[in-house]
């Protein structure tokens, strides 16, 4: 097997990866907010969602978790762009 078919079989399996680790991100987040412990920058919360934004877009939905800040509006826009891109690499 070549490099580029194994890179492009590498490439779907880090990107599942990327965004269950968006999704942990966020789920540790929210728990370190319930238990008032040391919490994750917001900044560091936005760019896990920009690598991984339905990992993050599952997380803010089920730990309930950054919904009512209008920064993380962002993240909906972010998956819209993955696809875009998705679109445009399969076409």
């Amino acid at each position: 097997m070549d490099l580029p078919s194994k890179v492009s079989m590498a490439l779907p399996i880090i990107y599942i990866l990327v965004n269950l680790g968006a999704f942990f991100y966020f789920g540790h987040d929210k728990r370190r907010a319930v238990r008032g412990g040391w919490r994750i920058p917001e900044g560091r919360l936005l760019w896990a969602a920009l690598l991984g934004p339905f990992g993050a877009l599952a997380g803010m939905r089920v730990f309930r978790h950054k919904t009512r800040k209008a920064i993380f509006m962002l993240v909906p826009a972010f998956a819209l762009v993955h696809l875009l891109i998705l679109y445009l690499v399969l076409t």
